[in-house]
């Protein structure tokens, strides 16, 4: 009878060694599953990181342009272009405040609301001069050689998102600032200083 009572003991403490060897491994295994659920979240949102660019060149002639240099595609969500600081609303009014109150003539392409692939570069903007063709390299003319000047003056705020949902915001522009670009929450919608093209 003694020797049956201590049988008995000596399971009940092994069933209970096995449980907690069960519930280490049963901790461990949810531990490296949620490890490599976060792994696999950060591949895939690596894999779908757009990164904007804002560019202002005058070669060969003078014009605007936004790349997406990320991987994934990039939702345009709003936009706002300013000049020396202040919002305006479409290009014409851009023109007005470089060029003075003169007839608007350019080339646009319109980027709110559109999604950018990867390695995508839009040409968003190419002014004209009076003869209605845009402003080719050209040191000896003097319109040239202001709206090279004057190009400088513009600025943009681009707020876009990742398929994933994820937003930024990219602020560029200015030959005295460099563009940086910031993680949002979220983009607000258009509001009363929000580029209209």
């Amino acid at each position: 009878m003694v020797g049956a009572m201590a049988e008995k003991g000596e399971t009940r403490g092994a069933s209970r060694y096995d449980a907690l060897i069960a519930t280490f491994v049963g901790v461990c295994a949810l531990c490296v599953s949620g490890y490599t659920a976060y792994v696999q979240r950060e591949q895939v949102r690596a894999a779908v990181w757009p990164i904007l660019e804002y560019e202002t060149s005058n070669s060969p002639d003078i014009h605007f342009t936004v790349s997406n240099k990320g991987v994934g595609p990039a939702i345009i969500e709003n936009v706002i272009v300013r000049v020396d600081g202040q919002p305006v609303k479409n290009w014409r009014q851009v023109m007005e405040k470089l060029r003075g109150h003169m007839e608007y003539r350019g080339a646009e392409s319109d980027i709110s609301g559109h999604v950018f692939s990867a390695g995508e570069s839009m040409v968003v903007f190419t002014p004209h001069d009076d003869n209605d063709n845009p402003f080719n390299f050209d040191r000896s003319n003097p319109l040239w050689i202001k709206m090279n000047e004057e190009r400088n003056r513009v600025s943009v705020e681009i707020c876009y998102c990742s398929t994933l949902g994820e937003c930024w915001t990219l602020h560029g522009g200015q030959s005295t600032h460099k563009s940086t670009t910031t993680e949002t929450r979220r983009c607000l919608g258009e509001s009363a200083i929000s580029f209209e093209q």
